[in-house]
């Protein structure tokens, strides 16, 4: 379900949780724990959070007054992420505010009753944590970045920046299932762009080196890196790895173009956590998180780095940068 679509239907079918219980809670503070996939240092993630509590700041929640919250930062490490999911779901708050798909994966481990809100997360129905995107049926709903379709946009953007390319390595997290769909669908659109396409699997910043530089010996690369907890936190190793090795890549987020890499195609992450936000305060106000439809993205931008692309001998077609949301220089 797209999320204008879904505006219409929240004031009369979400269902409440127990009046009895929701009572009760009135007269404390409601308690949020937030779960991150990501570095607490990581100034994105930073100004990611500081835009969720102003927004929920705007419904009337105050941090400190009526609301708390409880922080994990786990970075790309699935133990510190399973264990960070333990603590919080242990705390039994009122919801869990999370990002990435291996995050909620922790979580649906530890917890199948605790309000679950999520962001950062693709292919929620193929990764087995909702029943479909218009009645997810469970503890958990949230925000998608990217549906799998996205794969063949990815290698669209490819192809124009670098038409060169006919071998295209896609930067990738095995165990995720979002990641392995997005391979799938570039895989069944390389032929008609003259393209072949290969898994890169990396699981930590000591493969990244390794995996790219073996990609990197035959000629006419190029990457896609698809978004993960491990890629965004790599992200200055994989943009390094790409620039010394001359490999043209496309990525999901603009934060990575702003630092060095050459073009993002994807959403505006700031937009997904401000709505994520208002999921959160109709849940604390009572709403079933089971009749809160998943929201697919409606806009994608396109993000060039022209710095970027000068030093890997690239000229960006006029067309392209006309299309483009963001260029920089």
């Amino acid at each position: 379900m797209r999320r204008r679509e879904f505006i219409g239907l929240l004031s009369g079918a979400t269902a409440a949780w127990p009046l009895g219980a929701l009572a009760q809670q009135r007269d404390r503070p409601r308690r949020i724990g937030v779960l991150m996939g990501f570095a607490e240092t990581d100034e994105v993630w930073q100004t990611y959070l500081r835009v969720f509590r102003e927004r929920l700041r705007d419904f009337g929640w105050t941090d400190g007054q009526n609301v708390k919250f409880e922080y994990r930062f786990a970075g790309e490490s699935a133990e510190r992420t399973q264990l960070a999911a333990a603590e919080l779901a242990s705390g039994r708050p009122d919801v869990l505010f999370v990002s990435t798909n291996p995050a909620v994966s922790a979580l649906l481990r530890e917890t199948h009753t605790i309000p679950i809100v999520f962001t950062w997360v693709s292919d929620s129905v193929g990764s087995g944590y909702v029943s479909s995107l218009a009645h997810p049926g469970s503890n958990v709903t949230g925000f998608h970045n990217f549906e799998p379709a996205v794969g063949g946009k990815w290698l669209g953007v490819l192809k124009q920046v670098a038409p060169q390319v006919r071998r295209v390595g896609v930067v990738h997290v095995p165990e995720i299932a979002a990641n392995v769909a997005f391979i799938r669908v570039a895989d069944a659109t390389s032929k008609s762009l003259g393209m072949t396409v290969s898994a890169l699997g990396v699981r930590d910043a000591a493969d990244i080196d390794r995996v790219l530089t073996d990609f990197a010996r035959e000629p006419n690369g190029g990457l896609i890196v698809t978004p993960s907890p491990l890629t965004a936190t790599k992200r200055d190793v994989i943009i390094a790895a790409a620039a010394k090795l001359k490999l043209p890549a496309v990525y999901s987020f603009r934060f990575y173009v702003a630092s060095g890499g050459l073009v993002s195609y994807g959403i505006d992450q700031l937009e997904t956590v401000r709505e994520a936000a208002s999921y959160v305060d109709r849940i604390l106000r009572g709403a079933n998180p089971a009749d809160l439809p998943v929201q697919l993205p409606t806009k994608f931008s396109l993000v060039v780095n022209l710095k970027t692309a000068k030093e890997l001998g690239l000229t960006i077609p006029e067309s392209l940068l006309l299309f483009a949301d963001e260029v920089i220089e």
